[in-house]
Parts: C-alpha cells; structure tokens; sequence
C-alpha cells in the first residue's frame, strides 16, 4: 500500500524543523535582516515562508542566540539580525552533532536500499 501524501508532507515537517533551525543560525554568522535573510535562504534551496521565520527569528532571540537591532535603511525601519556570542557557541555545537549524524544516517541509508529488496510484506 502506498504511502499517503499526507504522510509524508507530515514527516517531511517534521525533518525540515530542526535543519531550519540550523539553516538560521548559520547563515546569521553575519547580520541580515529578515527579507534578506529568507531570500539567501531561498537561493541556497531552503524555502522558509514568513510564517514561520519570523516566530522563529524571535524565539532564537528570547533564548539568547541572536541579538537584534532596527535601524533605517532606504528609509524604512528594518530590523536586523546576527548571531550573538552564545548562538555562536550552540551553532557550533550543533553543526557538529549534524554533521556526526548526516555520516550515520547516510551510512544507514546506503544499507537500506540494498537492504529493503529483500523485506517481506508487512516489514519482515
């Protein structure tokens, strides 16, 4: 039975989430404010719609990893962004912990597609 669409736009939020988060972080090693901020993102092949960026740009600063500031440019007000030193910290604590589980996971998932021919039905 094939797997429903729903599904797997469901788990595929579900994986986006905390890579978002990472995606975020690390490209405010350098300041950027918001619009600027989705559209590099954008270019790089991870779609961020609004919604969901700015909530997240907040908390990020409520928990002490970007600091931010308004200031005018092109005469608007423009809030911008950067990683503060303890948002430095946890970007690099966490780009290892990515990184040490993007080496498993393609390992685990190198196996699995040979692996997975021989599965029965019902996953046994």
């Amino acid at each position: 039975m094939p797997i429903a669409g729903e599904i797997i736009e469901a788990l595929r939020g579900e994986l986006r989430r905390g890579t978002l988060i990472l995606a975020v972080l690390g490209t405010l090693r350098t300041e950027k404010y918001g619009y600027t901020l989705k559209a590099e993102l954008g270019g790089l092949g991870i779609e961020i719609d609004e919604g969901a960026l700015y909530p997240m740009l907040r908390r990020l600063e409520a928990q002490g990893l970007l600091t931010s500031e308004w200031r005018e440019e092109s005469k608007r007000q423009k809030r911008f962004y950067r990683l503060s030193a303890d948002g430095a910290a946890a970007l690099d604590h966490l780009a290892t912990e990515w990184r040490a589980m993007n080496a498993s996971l393609d390992s685990i998932l190198s196996n699995s597609v040979s692996g997975t021919a021989g599965l029965k039905e019902g996953g046994q």
